[in-house]
């Protein structure tokens, strides 16, 4: 085991974890020697997927505000989120967006040279800034290139974390393999920042790549460390048939229109004022109620119904100059020119508001009340909480930057203060963790993690979906703990040390299923239907009882302990949402 020193170690190589890289640099002038590890090449993160752009108030002289954001964010929020922080993410969300600008990331900008804002599900006004629909992509190719020339970080490419080691409730470490030759390493360090992104891969049908397996949640989960709001999986409502490829909110936000096997735009019966613009939720459930009143088209090789994504009517040199990446996916995976045919859509998981429970400043909290010393969680693996029930499309890229800036400033002032920790108790912990690998590749036979995998996916597809119902959830809670049981004896077959995606894919099945555990309990015990979380028998919003935070403690090896901690209300209460 090889025992490396560091004063940050980020896991996660997407917007968050390099953005806090960045700032954990610029703070301590370059001091600080800081580790990004990455389980893949850190360029294929998963928030190169994001697509329609990132949100903030440019231009004041247009009708839009700080107030309008935060107030458009919390409703789309079904009044879950934290409204201290949806404050803290208006005000420092155009700041960040020009610091973007200003690393290389080239937005789209009109003939008068101004940056331009599109329309977006659930905004007042169009405040969604884009690089045509590979947003994503542009702002982690600048953020990249610019952590190349920070001499004090080193990026570990291809290391897939197991661990996160704790001291007395202090961050002390993380164990980790190196994938290319399967050498077992510990990174001391005196802050740790998670960013590891979601974990919709509990699903089968998701628009998000095969890394986002939820790792640094599991790992923290593991360490002691709570989650906030598990049960609230975000469904996207345009997801390709059948591989589930995102069709990104800007081809509605350019115009498209959404119709069913009739030909008819049917928004107009759930979302009369917003139409195709109406926030995700209330898409999504109108999507699944047109196919179940039978308006729904067959797709014959996947057995999945859908609707039509209609963009015919657009002009062809916009779907070019603004939708190129959207008509590239079309035409290869389909055959289908989106200027001359319609796409077939359905809801499909997509973003996670739910994961570490953290207060205002990124701080991971060990309950409700206590810190976890030392570590912090920024971007979608981070609960903070500023999308509630429901997230507003574009506001997660302007929460991965702000986020990131301000957790690397924190990690980076306790590092430069923080004591060393008690190296022979750490490297206790650290050779325990090697053996435990190490009895995994010993163990001969066992379960199968792709049958796991496979059968995860078939009961969160077809019991923990758009809609829900209290017999399907527990169908679904004792079909995942049998699978719990089945990880303890999980078996990998390959024992090669080069590039051995066999445990890879092992650790990270144990991964999801734990998660998976934890989703469906809250989801049982919230009796009430709130933005992405959508109960058959209870299918008001209950504030009285249900304007609370579901926070889940790990108790003994499959024991979950719920609780639940108050909403921050500022200056918005609680109204019917109406679009």
């Amino acid at each position: 085991m090889e025992i490396l020193r560091y004063d940050i170690a980020i896991l996660g190589s997407g917007i968050g974890g390099f953005t806090s890289a960045i700032h954990a640099s610029h703070h301590s002038k370059g001091r600080l020697k800081i580790a990004v590890i990455s389980k893949m090449h850190a360029m294929r993160s998963h928030s190169v997927s994001a697509e329609g752009g990132i949100s903030g108030v440019l231009y004041h002289g247009k009708g839009d505000s700080e107030s309008l954001h935060a107030y458009d964010t919390i409703k789309g929020s079904d009044y879950l989120a934290d409204q201290d922080a949806v404050e803290l993410l208006v005000r420092n969300a155009p700041k960040e967006i020009k610091f973007f600008e200003h690393i290389g990331v080239p937005w789209n900008r009109g003939d008068d040279a101004i940056i331009q804002q599109r329309a977006f599900g659930g905004m007042s006004i169009p405040r969604t800034v884009f690089a045509a629909d590979k947003t994503g992509f542009f702002m982690m190719r600048a953020l990249y290139d610019y952590t190349l020339q920070l001499k004090n970080v080193d990026i570990f490419h291809e290391n897939f974390a197991t661990a996160i080691l704790m001291n007395k409730g202090r961050a002390a470490g993380i164990f980790m393999i190196d994938l290319a030759t399967r050498e077992m390493k510990l990174i001391e360090a005196k802050s740790i920042i998670i960013a590891t992104g979601g974990f919709s891969k509990i699903y089968g049908f998701t628009t998000t790549s095969h890394s986002t397996t939820g790792d640094g949640i599991a790992l923290a989960y593991r360490a002691g460390i709570s989650l906030k709001d598990m049960e609230f999986v975000q469904f996207h409502p345009t997801g390709l048939i059948p591989s589930g490829i995102l069709i990104t909110e800007a081809a509605r936000g350019e115009g498209g229109y959404l119709r069913n096997s009739d030909g008819r735009r049917f928004m107009e019966d759930y979302a009369k004022s917003h139409m195709e613009l109406a926030p995700r939720d209330i898409i999504s459930r109108a999507i699944m109620t047109e196919i179940g009143k039978g308006k729904g088209v067959l797709h014959s090789e996947s057995g999945l119904e859908h609707v039509w994504l209609d963009l015919r009517h657009l002009d062809k040199a916009k779907i070019d100059e603004r939708l190129p990446m959207i008509k590239d996916i079309t035409i290869k995976m389909l055959g289908i020119d989106p200027s001359k045919e319609q796409i077939p859509v359905r809801p499909v998981a997509h973003f996670t508001m739910g994961g570490i429970n953290t207060d205002i400043d990124g701080h991971a909290m060990l309950n409700g009340k206590r810190h976890a010393d030392g570590i912090w969680a920024v971007g979608e693996c981070g609960c903070v909480s500023v999308h509630g029930a429901n997230r507003l499309g574009s506001n997660s890229l302007s929460q991965c930057s702000v986020w990131g800036r301000i957790v690397g400033i924190e990690a980076a002032k306790n590092a430069m203060s923080a004591r060393s920790n008690d190296a022979k108790a750490l490297h206790m912990q650290a050779e325990e963790e090697e053996m435990r690998i190490t009895e995994l590749l010993d163990r001969k036979t066992g379960s199968d993690p792709y049958e796991i995998r496979k059968e995860l996916n078939h009961l969160m597809d077809s019991l923990v979906y758009v809609y829900r119902k209290t017999n399907e959830l527990k169908k679904a809670r004792k079909g995942i703990e049998r699978l719990r049981k089945e990880c303890d004896s999980i078996v990998v077959n390959d024992k090669s040390s080069v590039f051995n995606t066999n445990l890879r894919d092992a650790l990270e099945t144990s991964n999801l299923v734990e998660l998976a555990a934890v989703v469906v309990e809250g989801a049982l015990k919230r009796k009430e239907s709130r933005g992405a979380h959508a109960m058959v028998e209870y299918p008001k919003r209950d504030d009285k009882r249900w304007l609370k935070h579901t926070v889940a403690v790990k108790k003994g090896s499959r024991g979950i302990s719920i609780s639940y901690s108050p909403v921050k209300i500022t200056k918005w209460q609680p109204e019917e949402r109406k679009y």
